[in-house]
């Protein structure tokens, strides 16, 4: 009995030491734990332009708009309908503010092709009040919301190159970037569009053209940006081109990867790794090109910055359901 018994306690323990010699079982891989640190980068120094990429066509005789050059009233002047091109810039209203006219101009290359607003609307600089038709063709590409924002306020320079065509060259935006209501003619009687809202009225003032003949009103427009040629560079309507424009441009300053920044518009977040922890920071965004991003407070550049950045917190929800 004694000898079968311990027969099978040395079998137990061989049994055990085999299990161990391979050391122990394997685990199952799992998920890191959040917001563990995968990959860090450091701020680099660079030259740094702000551009959008858009698609547009050639067409000939493009609409754009033409803006008001000062906050207050306009009064619309009675304009010809011309003979030929005109080869200067038309006067087409007037902006008044405190007794003081601004002239809204049609450039020169350009007709008139209809009001925009009602006579004597208050208005804003920068919104459009006439319409115009520019002679010959032009580059124009559809817009939407994000983009129109980015280079509405600072359309700056605009590079253009035609499918399978000529390019890349500088194209020259025409008026304003928005959507374009339809132009009304000027009504055919006599109008004291020229006179100020007040009794005063400054002799420098041109005085109305001649009686108008009567026009054809502009069409609506979707939003869209309209720009011009260089003499000489070869169009063919309908053809699909790419606009590039650079809105602003700085030079030698501090950057991220776009991915290690939470955030937009002006402010945001990054996570700067030290002694292996994240902290987060606040840092001052300023340009982009998609792929980095300009830091201009918060950061000195000496810094780790994790990749990917932060997550911003959601905003916290009462357990009974939104407040009333």
């Amino acid at each position: 009995m004694r000898t079968t018994v311990l027969a099978c306690v040395c079998a137990a323990a061989l049994l055990t030491a085999a299990c161990s010699a391979g050391g122990p079982a394997p685990e199952t891989p799992g998920l890191v734990a959040r917001d563990t640190t995968m990959t860090t980068v450091k701020p680099a120094h660079q030259d740094l332009s702000n551009q959008v990429s858009l698609t547009g066509k050639v067409a000939l005789d493009p609409v754009f708009g033409v803006p008001a050059p000062a906050d207050g009233q306009v009064r619309y002047l009675d304009v010809k309908q011309p003979d030929a091109t005109p080869a200067t810039a038309t006067p087409v209203a007037n902006v008044w503010a405190n007794g003081k006219a601004t002239r809204v101009d049609v450039p020169a290359g350009s007709t008139f092709s209809g009001r925009l607003v009602d006579d004597k609307s208050t208005v804003t600089a920068g919104m459009p009040v006439a319409s115009a038709k520019y002679a010959g063709y032009g580059i124009v590409a559809d817009l939407d919301g994000s983009q129109a924002y980015r280079i509405a306020s600072a359309p700056g320079t605009v590079q253009a190159q035609i499918k399978d065509g000529p390019g890349p060259f500088q194209c020259t935006v025409l008026g304003t970037i928005a959507a374009l209501p339809a132009g009304t003619p000027a009504p055919p009687s006599p109008t004291t569009a020229a006179q100020p809202p007040k009794e005063q009225q400054p002799s420098n003032i041109p005085a109305p053209p001649g009686p108008s003949t009567q026009q054809q009103q502009s069409d609506p427009t979707g939003l869209r940006l309209v720009c011009t040629p260089p003499a000489g560079v070869k169009m063919i309507n309908g053809v699909t081109a790419t606009l590039q424009v650079v809105t602003a441009i700085a030079q030698n300053v501090l950057t991220l990867p776009v991915e290690a920044v939470a955030g937009s518009q002006g402010s945001g977040k990054v996570d700067v790794v030290v002694d292996g922890r994240r902290q987060t920071k606040d840092v001052t965004l300023g340009l982009t090109d998609g792929k980095v991003v300009e830091i201009k407070t918060g950061l000195t550049g000496d810094e780790t910055v994790a990749v990917p950045g932060p997550n911003l917190p959601q905003p916290q929800q009462q357990a009974g359901g939104p407040t009333r």
